[in-house]
Formats: structure tokens, C-alpha cells, sequence
């Protein structure tokens, strides 16, 4: 049976050996990545350096498939040409932002519902064969982002989810939440709930961290480390 521990010890072993792996980044606006980076990489992207370029993986390939405004039913209603299309060896899931939403017009999604959706969605990835990955969303200014006041308990929902199907978790929301001292991480964020550049180095640092991609002598990741620790005096 399929565990963390186990999916990391798996996933150590892949990368180590010479078949090229699928790798799958899906989610809301957070990982779409656009605008809000103004012009610089996303935490897709960077993770797909870091892979494709610096560990050499050349023949991996490395898709986002996220989709700004997007809950996770939109996901599962598309699986097949979000997920499984692309005969995923990694799936990454970051996603809660718009789910938890209680502005109106928007569907209010009962944590045990999101929670259904999310056992849902790890089930389907390991269906395919494939690593699970869960993410927490990053912190946000909940005091200026109207209808996203139950972001502690969504986060909550994804580690309680990550826990009872042992899948692994990147807890960004604790990390932003960190940098921020306890508050909000200002340095970053681009507006109240999308980060900046420097959000999605953080970003890319906590998943390649967790999953345990650390190229030698890398180039990429001091520069990372930098724009995060430049952020944490703004």
C-alpha cells in the first residue's frame, strides 16, 4: 500500500535512474501563474529548471495544467485532459483559494465536502500509477480578501486529507505564514491572496524541498533563497 514515506523512497529511486518522468502541476489561479509574477517565473516553471535543467532530466516533462478561477470539481469534472491525458508519473495539487470562497454567486463548498473531492482526487492519481502531491494554499490578507476568511480551515482540510491517505504534503501555508512572522507575508504577496515572485520562489523552494529535488551545485536555488530572504524585510 502506497504511503509518503513510500512515495518519496519511490520517487528518490526515479530520479536516480534513467527513465524520464511526467510531471504534473495542476491547480487555481496560484499555480496558472499569470500577472501576478509580472514577468517572472512561476513556481512551475521554476520547478521545471530545476528539473529539466540543473538535475540534467532533459527527456522529463514538466506540465501545468492549472486554470485561474478553477475548484477542484472543475478538475475532476476534466480529469482526463488535466491529469491523466498526460500519463503522469508526479501529480501536484495545489488548490483551496476559490473552493472556500463565500462571496456571492460563488457555491458554498462545506469543508466535508472539499474533503470528499480531495480523497477523490489522490485516489483517482494513484489509479494511474502515480505520486500524489498535496499542497496547502499560501497565507493570504484576509482583512482585504472578501470571501476568503476560512483559509486556516482549508489548509486544515488538505493536511487532515494529506494525513488520512499518507500523501505527501508541502504545508506552503504554514511556510508563508512563517515568513510573514505570523501575519501576512507582504513581501510575498502581489495582492491579497496571488504572491509575487519572490511568493513563488518560496513556493518552488517548499515543493522541491519536500520532494527532495536538490541539484549539486545548484545555481538556481541560492538565487531563490535570496529573493525569499529579501522579501522577509519588506
Amino acid at each position: 500500500m502506497s504511503s509518503a514515506a513510500s512515495d518519496l523512497a519511490r520517487l528518490a529511486d526515479l530520479l536516480a535512474g534513467p527513465e524520464p518522468l511526467n510531471w504534473v502541476i495542476t491547480g487555481d489561479s496560484i499555480t496558472h501563474g499569470l500577472v501576478h509574477t509580472q514577468g517572472a517565473r512561476s513556481y512551475a516553471e521554476h520547478l521545471h529548471e530545476l528539473i529539466r535543467g540543473e538535475l540534467g532530466r532533459t527527456r522529463d516533462i514538466v506540465v501545468n495544467s492549472a486554470i485561474s478561477g478553477h475548484r477542484l470539481p472543475d478538475i475532476l469534472g476534466d480529469f482526463e485532459r488535466r491529469v491523466s491525458a498526460w500519463r503522469p508519473d508526479v501529480v501536484t495539487l495545489m488548490i483551496g483559494t476559490n473552493d472556500m470562497s463565500t462571496l456571492p454567486g460563488s457555491p458554498h463548498v462545506e469543508p466535508a465536502a472539499f474533503t470528499a473531492s480531495l480523497r477523490e482526487f489522490v485516489a483517482r492519481v494513484r489509479e494511474l500509477g502515480a505520486i500524489p502531491v498535496l499542497q496547502t494554499p499560501p497565507s493570504i490578507d484576509t482583512a482585504n480578501a472578501p470571501g476568503r476568511e476560512r483559509i486556516a480551515e482549508f489548509s486544515d482540510v488538505v493536511r487532515a486529507a494529506a494525513a488520512a491517505d499518507d500523501v505527501i504534503l508541502v504545508d506552503q501555508n504554514a511556510r508563508f505564514t512563517e515568513i510573514g512572522g505570523g501575519g501576512v507575508p507582504w513581501g510575498l504577496m502581489n495582492d491579497p491572496f496571488h504572491p509575487n515572485a519572490a511568493g513563488h520562489a518560496a513556493l518552488a523552494l517548499g515543493l522541491a524541498a519536500t520532494l527532495g529535488i536538490r541539484p549539486a551545485a545548484s545555481r538556481a536555488l541560492p538565487l531563490l533563497e535570496a529573493r525569499v530572504a529579501a522579501a522577509r524585510l519588506v
